[in-house]
């Protein structure tokens, strides 16, 4: 029976409007109340994680940036995977020889070097994962959002990472041709040997050291808390998702996950638009899964 659910963020645990559902909510705290711990593994760092969270009430530990990052419950960092300066600078070269935008997540914050650029890349991204909306609205809520997400902008990250004596945890990077330009990127860094690069969405790829995964991740935090991994549920819906699917006892894929990720993952449950981690918590409880 399950003792530790992680869930991703976006694209699974969180609604068109950034938000926890109450149906997930109540399922989150059913799962407490049973004793079974909750917690987040997203791509996101912890600024961007915890609004959403501390709206609906829950307190949990974190996975973050992939699993660069790990946060207990009170905030405190655990531990942290850090990407080489030097390998660092290497990707840096790379992305800007083919002129894909990037921003780097840090220990100490995210920088970019363009915000403009920022603004229209993660407002295509927007609007990729919520196709309702208009290009104005997504340029609109993009603004909004990134106005409440603290971020540096700086003219030189190179010079700045050393400077500030900084961890680079993880590298976005962003192109709105997707994969016809990001992926035979995304080829050339997988021979580095040793960087791991996922997704959340077609038109970005998210590069870590590859020590700095969900499944990393979630099995440390599972064998801190004496979990068998059998006993494990984890819940996603995209590429960056895929190494916590593949090692939890119980696994399950959004109605709206890519199709790999449906392919590794032991159950299915509805779309992130329809509450489908409730659904998913509330079927692992009931069917003692």
């Amino acid at each position: 029976m399950i003792k530790l659910i992680a869930s991703d963020m976006d694209g699974t645990l969180l609604d068109n409007d950034m938000q926890i559902s109450p149906e997930n909510v109540a399922a989150i705290k059913e799962a407490q109340a049973r004793g079974i711990e909750f917690i987040v593994a997203t791509g996101r760092n912890r600024e961007e994680a915890v609004p959403a969270l501390s709206a609906a009430g829950i307190n949990c530990a974190m996975v973050t940036l992939n699993g660069a990052h790990v946060f207990d419950p009170t905030g405190q960092s655990l531990f942290i995977v850090p990407i080489p300066y030097e390998e660092a600078c290497r990707l840096f070269d790379l992305l800007e020889s083919r002129d894909i935008y990037f921003e780097v997540f840090t220990n100490q914050g995210l920088y970019s070097e363009n915000q403009e650029e920022r603004i229209q890349l993660f407002a295509e991204h927007i609007a990729e994962i919520m196709p309702h909306l208009t290009h104005k609205m997504a340029i609109a809520m993009t603004a909004a959002h990134l106005e409440q997400l603290p971020i540096i902008h700086t003219e030189n990250i190179r010079q700045t990472l050393l400077d500030e004596e900084l961890e680079v945890l993880k590298i976005i990077c962003l192109h709105n041709e997707g994969p016809a330009i990001l992926g035979p990127v995304a080829a050339e860094i997988d021979r580095y040997g040793d960087l791991v690069v996922t997704s959340s969405g077609t038109n970005n790829l998210e590069i870590n050291h590859k020590n700095a995964q969900k499944g990393i991740a979630v099995a440390h935090i599972a064998k801190d808390r004496g979990i068998d991994l059998a006993d494990v549920m984890t819940i996603g819906d995209n590429l960056n998702d895929l190494s916590m699917i593949q090692l939890a006892g119980v696994s399950f894929a959004m109605e709206n996950a890519h199709l790999e990720l449906k392919e590794n993952a032991k159950y299915h449950t509805d779309s992130y638009l329809n509450s489908g981690v409730g659904k998913a918590i509330l079927r692992a409880i009931n069917e003692e899964l």
